[in-house]
């Protein structure tokens, strides 16, 4: 197993002031893919290497947005970086096919199984299975995943054999998993399986101080990755400001698609604070109190009610409390498809 030489979470880290001017662009120091020292961070990375000595099933537990399959990944790099990694959205599955994706099917088991299929389990034989969104997976099928994991066997659909698996499960929630239990969504006797070891991932307003590296890994990523005509070679400080005072619902991914947004439209070397989301900008208490006093109460009031996309995000998340989280449900009282939920809970970063 590699090492690496974080400092225990209880220990002080001095952290030098930043020279005044635009946050530039340079290598972030990153632990298994994740970003961030904070001492919520530094603690994480703790807990990832402890996981990694055992065999045990981990439960994630995290907001949407947060990194939870960057965890999970980061565990097996510890361990074991040559092992297979297996991820599945258990949201994302039909509950009539979840069964065949995670532990296979014979050729002939149902109508269109025209050939075998091994299935997640033993798709992930000797390293690990990644279950994000556990307690989406209908009650029947949880069942039959405890089964799995406490025998050690699956059986592929149309067959009487038990087939022998060697796989570590890792799975993760958005929700609280007790209250996940009291509503039904989650067996009692799975969450006890569970929670042998569990790990929680900060979000992203707990560690406000992570904001800069996190900034300068998505710079240097887009830079990278997209091939602008334009270098960003940073960030101003009005600008950097701003994402420090936002809230960020949607955690790292809203972060990353805010930098994304300002990296695409902007034409500039430094982005500035104009060219960050108007949720982000709203934060600024300067533009913020300026603009207000500039408006008049027909545009006071247009802004309220905001963009569609402002009133869409809001609608949805208003939709998901009510639910208490639960997409499926979520979908049936918003009258959309679970599918167009997910793009836009994707999309808004919620």
């Amino acid at each position: 197993m590699v090492r690496f030489s974080w400092p225990h979470p209880k220990t002080r880290s001095t952290v030098l002031p930043q020279a005044p001017g635009p946050l530039l662009v340079r290598k972030p120091r990153m632990f298994q893919g994740l970003v961030g020292q904070s001492r919520a961070m530094r603690r994480l990375y703790w807990k990832i290497e402890a996981l990694a000595e055992t065999r045990g099933t981990v439960l994630i537990i995290g907001e949407s947005g947060t990194g939870k399959e960057l965890v999970a990944r980061a565990i097996r790099d510890c361990a074991d970086p040559n092992s297979p990694f297996v991820a599945l959205n258990c949201a994302a599955i039909p509950k009539d096919l979840i069964e065949s994706e995670l532990f296979g099917h014979r050729k002939g088991a149902f109508s269109g199984a025209n050939a075998e299929h091994l299935g997640l389990f033993r798709a992930a034989h000797g390293g690990t299975l990644f279950l994000d969104e556990v307690t989406e997976m209908a009650l029947e099928m949880q069942s039959k995943l405890l089964r799995a994991v406490q025998e050690r066997t699956v059986r592929p659909v149309g067959s009487l054999r038990e087939v022998p698996i060697d796989v570590r499960l890792i799975s993760s929630t958005n929700r609280d998993p007790e209250q996940a239990v009291r509503s039904g969504n989650l067996r009692q006797d799975l969450y006890y399986r569970l929670q042998a070891n569990v790990i929680e991932v900060p979000p992203l307003r707990h560690r406000l101080e992570d904001i800069p590296e996190l900034v300068e890994h998505f710079l240097a990523l887009f830079n990278r990755t997209l091939r602008p005509k334009v270098v960003v070679e940073g960030i101003a400080e009005d600008a950097l400001a701003a994402l420090k005072r936002h809230t960020w619902p949607g955690n790292v991914r809203e972060l990353s698609n805010a930098i994304e947004s300002a990296f695409t439209f902007s034409r500039a070397t430094i982005i500035g604070l104009k060219d960050l989301p108007a949720s982000v900008m709203e934060s600024h208490p300067s533009l913020g109190s300026q603009e207000s006093a500039n408006k008049s109460p027909e545009t006071a009031h247009a802004l309220t009610i905001g963009s569609f996309a402002e009133a869409e995000r809001e609608v949805i998340t208003r939709a998901l409390r009510r639910t208490g989280g639960n997409k499926a449900a979520a979908a049936a009282l918003l009258g959309i498809s679970r599918k167009k939920l997910y793009a836009r809970v994707d999309k808004y970063g919620i």
